[in-house]
């Protein structure tokens, strides 16, 4: 069974499609990997791990070995006991595919869930032509030159009167600085002293 989720934020359209595995005595790793053919980005997001309803009242240890380049020491994901944790959420682990599960001590069953994430890339070649030619559109507007800046004589002062005009300065205020104290602001004069 497997649902699927997907989004669409302009070229780029995330996938995902729910995953699991169990581990057992009698299956003791299970290795999620992707075809070679498939063309985008892939994730395996976990969610949870947990114990099944006939796991023995041990330790189980989950550990998971990342298959990137030439390190592949195991890394201990969870420890579960029924008595104690039967459950554990794995939110925030995000794993590149290929990766192998492994069941490193208790019995099981112990059950592994998660998103496997597919990121395609949908920008056809439509696509690409219309931004193309906005683009094109874009730059072959005709720029005005702002007013006042022609080959027009005039005194120093008033350019330099339009140059502070024209820059902006968002650290002065805008206006005076409130009044502070009793009915400041409201127009009131202050109470004379007796």
């Amino acid at each position: 069974m497997s649902f699927t989720d997907s989004t669409d934020s302009g070229s780029d359209r995330p996938v995902s499609v729910l995953w699991g595995c169990e581990l057992s005595s009698a299956r003791s790793s299970c290795t999620f990997r992707v075809s070679e053919d498939w063309h985008c980005e892939q994730q395996l997001v976990l969610r949870t791990v947990c114990l099944g309803d006939a796991a023995r009242d041990e330790f189980h240890v989950l550990e998971v070995v990342a298959e990137d380049g030439d390190s592949r020491a195991p890394v201990p994901l969870a420890t579960l006991k029924p008595s104690v944790l039967p459950t554990a959420s794995l939110a925030g682990v995000e794993l590149t595919p290929p990766v192998t599960f492994r069941l490193r001590a208790g019995s099981g069953p112990l059950y592994v869930s998660g998103q496997h994430v597919s990121i395609m890339d949908l920008t056809s070649d439509e696509e690409e032509e219309e931004e193309e030619e906005e683009e094109e559109a874009a730059e072959e507007a005709p720029k005005k030159p702002p007013k006042g800046s022609g080959a027009q004589k005039g005194s120093t002062a008033k350019k330099r009167k339009r140059e502070k005009e024209e820059e902006p300065n968002s650290l002065a205020p805008a206006g005076p600085p409130p009044a502070k104290g009793r009915g400041a602001g409201r127009g009131r004069k202050a109470a004379a002293k007796k």
